[in-house]
Order: C-alpha cells, then structure tokens, then sequence
C-alpha cells in the first residue's frame, strides 16, 4: 500500500438503507466464521504493552520463515494461495493446444521457456549478443549517448517510481502532468544503480559497508562467468562510477516530496541545465524526440548524473554497461550466472537461505511479462461476480463513514470540507480487474527462448508506455494486475485499484463476521481512501491536479498533527540501534490511522444500531481491532528488515500494528490503562481524519 506508486499516476454515496443491505452485516454467531485466530493470540501478553505480540504471540512462536522467503506473515499466506493458483492456470494453459498467436499460447510457451534450462544453457549469452556488441562499438560520446537512450525502459510498478533504482542511467514513468491531468506527459527519473539504493554506496553503517564488501566479489565473478579479461580491475571501475553515481542521485525523501518533482523542462533545457549528455541523440534513441516537455522528477540528480557522461572515460561507461546487462539478465541465464545472482542479491542483502524453484520463479515471471492475459484467466475462475459485489458494497460504506467523518471534524473550515467533499464524490473505485484487458498481439513469445522472451516484453512494454503519449488520457487505466496482492491509490487518476487476489481470506471472507472483515480488508480499503487525503494526497485536487485546496489554517493543522505521528513513529526500533524513519513512512502512517479510524466507523454503522454479538468471548471491537492486528503478522529476517527501513516507505508490519494507539475506542475494548507501553494520554492519540 505504497504511497509511492500512485504519486506518478469516485463512488457514488449511499445512504442508511446501504448500511442496512451491506452484506457484511452481523449475523448470529453460529451462521459465520469468526474470521479471527484464536490460537495465534498470545494471552501472556498485555495488548496495552505490545498489541502486535498480543495478537500474534503464539503464531510468531511457532512461524517458520520458509528456505527460499525473506519473511513470512499474511500477506505471504495469500501471496502464496494467489502463486499456486496462478501456476495452475499457466500449467494448464497449453493443455487444449490453444491457436498460435493466442494469449493463451504465450502463456504456455513463456513458462514452457523459462522451465527449460538446456535451452536456456544452450543459448548462453546469445540473446544478449545484441546490447553486448552495442556497447562494444561505442567508440564516442555520441555512441554513449544513443546506447544510453536505447535503453531507456519504463517503469511499470508505481509501488517505487519515484525510488526508481533500475541499472539504467534514468528510466521513464508515463502517466497524467501534475499540473495538466488531462495530458499525459513522460517522466523522467534517477537510476543507474545496481544495488537497491543509493544508501548501499554511501552510508558508513557496518552492515551497508559490509554488503559493499561483498558486492565487489559478486562483480568480479559475475564479468568472470562472462569470460571478460581483467575482471577485478573492471569491478573496481564499475563499483567507482556507481558510487559517482550514487552521490548524484536525490535521496528518498527529497524524491518524495512532489513539488520538488514538478520541473517541466523543454528540450532545449536540458543542454542548458544538464550539459554532459547529447540529449538529443538521447531522445531520439529512446523515442522520446517527439515530445515538446518532460517532467524531471529530480533535476539536481538528472545534471549530476549527465555530467558524469562528459566527466567519466568512455571505457568505465562501457565497462558499467556491460556488468549491468550481464547482472540485469541473470536469472535469465544459465545457471551459474542466476545462481551468483541470487547469492548476492537474495542470500546476502536479504538473508534469504535458498533461492526458490524453478517453478515459482518461472510463475512470477509470467506474471510480470504476460500479467493482463494471467489475470484475465485468473478472475475467471477465482474472483466471482458475488465476492466483487461485496466488495464494492463495502468500498461504499468506507466512502460513506468517510463522508460522515468530515463532517465532525471540528477543526477543518467550510471551505476545505467541501474541496474534500468533491475529491471523495469524484473517487473513482476499481475493484476486482480493469474494464479493458492489455493487448499482447504484437509480443512475440517463443517456447525456447527465456531471456528473449523476457526482452522484447520490456521492449513491448516500453512501446505500450510510449503510445500513452499521444493518446486521450485513460482515467480508468489499471496498474495492477488481478492477481497482485496488493492495493494502489493514483491521485492523478483520482482512483483506487483494488486487485482480486488481495480481496481474499484472510482480509476477506464473505463468510467472515463483519467485525474481521471491517478490521482487516476495511482497514486496507480505508487506507487507500485516505491517501487522496494525506501529505501528498491533500495536494491533488478532485480532478488529479496538483493544486493545494487547503486553507491555511487546516493545513497548519494537519502538519501539526502528522508531525507527532512522524514522532510516534521515531520512537520504534526496528533492529539494536536501527529505529523507523518517521519522516520516509508519513504518508503511510497517515494511512493506516485514517484508514483504520474509518473502518471502525464504517463497522459500527453497519451494525444498523444493533450491538454487536460477543462470539468466542469477544466483543466486535475486540474482533476488529485483532482482526487489523492479524492482518499485519509478519515475520522477516534481519538482513531484509534492514534494506526495507532503508528504501521503503512502510513502516515494518509489526509498528503499523500498533496503530490502534491512537483510537480511543481501543483503549477500553482491551482495558488498556496508562502506565502501559502504548497507552497515549488522550491529548497525544493522533487524530486527523
């Protein structure tokens, strides 16, 4: 739940009688599932000293982390569900030898590929002879230039857009102008890393210097494998200019913040404010030379990094270039090049023991290339038109409490309420898969060709991004697949995404109590709302422009409130001497508060008035309030833990949990008393929508 991936990127209210037909009204107790673990309770525990071992004590006692996973938790137990059904699909999608050319056929024949390791051992370095021979012949700046624009790719995942660490020198985001969202423009982000941040080179920690220490072995096997001379001496240049790099890309927080993204420049700006690179050779390599404007989301780092271009010999950028092709395209390749692969980027900067088979890797792949034309056979036989009804009936009564909300808020003026007023009219709501399905017609897949396959969909996916340039702007474009577990808010859009696969036990159950349904998929639909409305959300108006519609006493206000959430969650230690960056999980934080506080409202006024039944010796504010807990159980290893706190803008799982500090309805749902570890005096519970 990113806050991220929608920077770049309206339901109708109901009224009372909706609340009435909601279809997760309460039932007798006996009619439902209580949609809680009752054995993962850990009673040991105070729930007023540590909510998230209260709810998930025994469970985390017991919870292995498997071989082959970073972490464990619920997001891996449905992740893990959605996985094998997905697999199923793509197993199977050959079985009634479907026409070539059809989606169908590319699904069977991209796994079959990906399965087949004496092809891809065959093959070698063959598919890759092209961009290798590319970067041989450059023989001036001109040539680095036109290489460097040939490839430039897109950015698909929004989830990290504007943390965009591609080993490319910049890669490409399309989407709606800040300013102009009935335009689409190209934006135009950092990169050229290969490690997943800028922190990795730079920082003094121990644990950062020793993953650099490792780093250099895995460059100089990997360019080893390849058979390249002097493999030591060229890890030294790699790892040299990477560095150089590094200190000119924007840091994550400078990269959050969207008015220091809002920079338009003209083709003629960019010779003049980032000399170094022959930007229109640049452009026109990349397609882009047709275009009269691109945002550059961060200029310090975009004129750093062309004057490392004209600064840098010709030989260290071709030595850069080559490492970073051999190490993008490894899982790719055969297996002594995927293998070091892993070791370096799974067993030592995550923690990770084994790397995964065959199998799930080749599922995940498909799923990323061929994603649209997986999902479309995935709701088909997993997300019925019931289960999306549900669904959007519940997003109706989340937009609705919302609504209500607003109107209590003692401290918002008139004018504001009514700009939010319009913003959550105006809110358009996806749930389950898009309206239009992506067309694979011009991607070519072969049963013997993995790494290819997987090149010219990127090159397929670029030319789909590109076309968005010169197209009416699709206001109910999806960007995320069915079968993602996850969920997106894009304010250009002014429009959530809620994917099928994350509408599923344990966040969603239809036949769930309403109390864990409200409490764990409530809680996450509420979130999403929310962010139209946090730090950055608060400046898209209802149209997706960047336009503040705050009076200056509301945003005063809000700041001062989301100031002390930055605190509250300042004060987390995630590892010995390593806390959560407050500032880098605002948006975030925000969320999750937002989100839960009008889950909990939303649950209450879907009880009709009634109380709500006691079911195994709990109250609903008890159940919901678990089931929010149990949504965040989560279990991660050392190594990946520390790389999140470093590029992620979530707080880990286990503090998100402990966002029912600031409701005041959970203090005497679990008879929390001050004195407590988490109990907050009344005054210093956060409170913003």
């Amino acid at each position: 739940m990113s806050r991220l991936r929608w920077i770049l990127t309206a339901a109708v209210l109901c009224g009372s009688s909706a609340w009435a037909a909601s279809p997760a009204a309460p039932s007798p107790a006996s009619a439902r599932p209580i949609g809680i673990d009752l054995a993962g309770i850990d009673h040991a525990v105070l729930p007023g000293d540590n909510f998230f071992d209260y709810a998930n004590g025994h469970w985390l006692k017991t919870a292995k982390i498997p071989a082959d996973r970073s972490g464990t938790g619920t997001f891996l137990k449905i992740f893990e569900l959605t996985e094998q059904h997905t697999a199923d699909l793509i197993r199977h999608a050959g079985a009634s030898h479907p026409a070539a050319g059809s989606n169908a056929r590319k699904i069977a024949d991209y796994y079959a590929a990906f399965m087949d390791e004496a092809a891809i051992a065959k093959h070698g370095l063959a598919p890759l002879k092209p961009e290798l021979s590319a970067i041989d012949a450059i023989a001036s700046k001109d040539d680095l230039a036109r290489v460097l624009g040939s490839r430039l790719r897109a950015d698909v995942d929004p989830i990290n857009a504007t943390n965009f660490h591609t080993e490319h020198l910049f890669g490409l985001f399309v989407a709606q102008g800040l300013e102009d969202p009935s335009h689409t423009i190209a934006y135009l982000l950092q990169g050229g890393l290969a490690m997943p941040s800028r922190d990795y080179y730079l920082s003094t920690d121990p644990h950062m210097a020793a993953a650099r220490g490792k780093y250099h072995p895995y460059v100089v096997a990997l360019l080893q494998q390849a058979g390249i001379a002097d493999a030591a001496a060229k890890a030294d240049t790699v790892i040299a200019l990477e560095t150089k790099i590094a200190k000119a890309q924007e840091t994550l927080l400078d990269s959050q913040d969207v008015h220091k993204a809002n920079n338009l420049w003209t083709m003629a700006d960019f010779a003049k404010k980032a000399p170094g690179l022959d930007w229109a050779t640049y452009f026109k390599a990349a397609g882009l030379d047709g275009q009269q404007q691109i945002d550059v989301w961060q200029p310090g780092a975009t004129s750093g990094l062309a004057a490392l271009v004209a600064s840098e010999p010709l030989d260290a950028w071709k030595d850069l270039l080559v490492f970073h092709t051999l190490d993008a395209a490894a899982p790719l390749l055969p297996k002594a090049y995927a293998d070091l692969h892993f070791d370096f980027y799974g067993h030592t900067l995550q923690g990770t023991p084994e790397q995964q088979p065959r199998w799930k890797r080749a599922v995940g792949a498909t799923n990323t290339d061929l994603g649209d034309a997986v999902g479309e056979l995935y709701v088909k036989k997993y997300f019925p038109a019931s289960s999306k009804a549900e669904v959007q009936q519940l997003v109706k009564n989340l937009i609705a409490a919302f609504d209500e909300r607003l109107d209590t808020l003692s401290w918002m003026t008139p004018a504001t309420r009514a700009k939010a007023k319009e913003k959550l009219v105006t809110l358009k709501v996806g749930v389950g898969y898009p309206e239009h399905w992506r067309d694979y017609a011009k991607l070519e897949i072969k049963a013997d060709d993995a790494l290819g396959n997987h090149l010219r969909a990127e090159k397929h996916e670029y030319a789909h991004q590109l076309a968005k340039l010169t197209a009416p702007v699709d206001r109910g474009e999806w960007w995320m697949t069915p079968q993602t577990v996850n969920a997106v808010n894009l304010p250009l859009q002014n429009a959530l995404n809620f994917p099928a696969a994350i509408l599923q036990a344990p966040f969603f159950d239809p036949r769930a109590d309403a109390a864990a349904n409200y409490g764990a998929i409530g809680s996450i639909i509420g979130h999403e709302i929310s962010h139209s409305f946090d730090n950055t959300g608060a400046d898209f108006d209802a149209q997706g422009k960047l336009e503040n519609w705050w009076t200056s006493a509301d945003e005063a206000h809000f700041k001062a409130a989301t100031a002390q959430l930055a605190k509250q969650f300042d004060q987390y230690e995630a590892l010995p001497g390593l806390h959560v960056n407050g500032e880098q999980t605002l948006g975030e934080d925000i969320a999750d508060v937002s989100g839960l506080t009008i889950a909990y409202l939303a649950y209450h006024k879907s009880l009709g008035g009634k109380p709500a039944p006691v079911i195994d010796g709990l109250t609903g504010d008890q159940r919901f309030f678990l089931a929010f807990g149990q949504a965040w159980r989560s279990k991660i290893r050392d190594a990946a833990l520390r790389q999140r706190l470093n590029t992620d803008v979530h707080a880990p799982a286990q503090f998100r949990a402990l966002t029912v500090r600031n409701l005041d309805a959970w203090y005497p749902a679990f008879d929390v008393k001050p004195g407590q570890k988490l109990y907050l005096a009344p005054e210093q519970r956060v409170k913003i929508w």
